[in-house]
């Protein structure tokens, strides 16, 4: 059991049913008055986050969070397809909701990190980096940097990022999944 001291930045327990992570702490202590923990916390279900305060008296379990590698198959219709690692025959599928504004990043066999609560997964973790083909990319002229020198461009998944002006359709490139950036250029076409 975790007290309420224990709820410090980054630990995950249980409320109500529900596993959260402690976003911010903050310890107060006043005058005539019993100590009491300001929180920040965010729940790993909805991605709602809540400020709430515990006193001395509240204890909390810690949240059984498992992580298992799975492999991206497909999308259609707003549910995404996933297998278990090594075992494509082992199928099910995720809404988008549950996956947040993962999805666009998400391109066949791509393998991926799921977090279970319980049976149910309450969401997944992407490669920090990873690579697209350029499918679509204006041509880029010599001199035309008055626009600080990139250009928007169409990836193999659909999304459209900027990108320097060097970058032209076919080459690999490699983002940055958590700020959705271009980082640098993987393969020269």
């Amino acid at each position: 059991m975790l007290s309420y001291t224990d709820l410090t930045k980054g630990a995950v327990f249980e409320m109500d049913g529900e596993p959260y992570l402690v976003l911010e702490y903050n310890f107060l202590r006043m005058q005539q008055r019993k100590p009491t923990v300001q929180t920040k916390l965010k729940n790993l279900i909805t991605g709602k986050i809540v400020s709430k305060s515990f006193q001395q008296s509240d204890s909390f379990s810690e949240a059984e969070i498992e992580k298992r590698p799975i492999t991206f198959l497909y999308s259609s219709r707003g549910e995404f397809w996933f297998c278990e690692k090594g075992n494509p025959k082992n199928r099910f599928q995720l809404k988008e909701n549950s996956i947040a504004g993962q999805a666009k990043f998400l391109k066949p066999n791509t393998e991926v990190t799921a977090y279970k609560f319980g049976e149910k997964i309450i969401n997944i973790e992407l490669p920090v980096k990873m690579d697209y083909k350029v499918v679509e990319a204006p041509p880029s002229y010599r001199g035309d940097t008055a626009t600080g020198g990139s250009k928007t461009v169409k990836l193999e998944n659909g999304l459209q990022i900027n990108v320097p002006m060097f970058i032209n359709e076919g080459d690999v490139i490699r983002l940055n999944t958590s700020t959705g950036e271009y980082v640098e250029r993987a393969e020269k076409k």
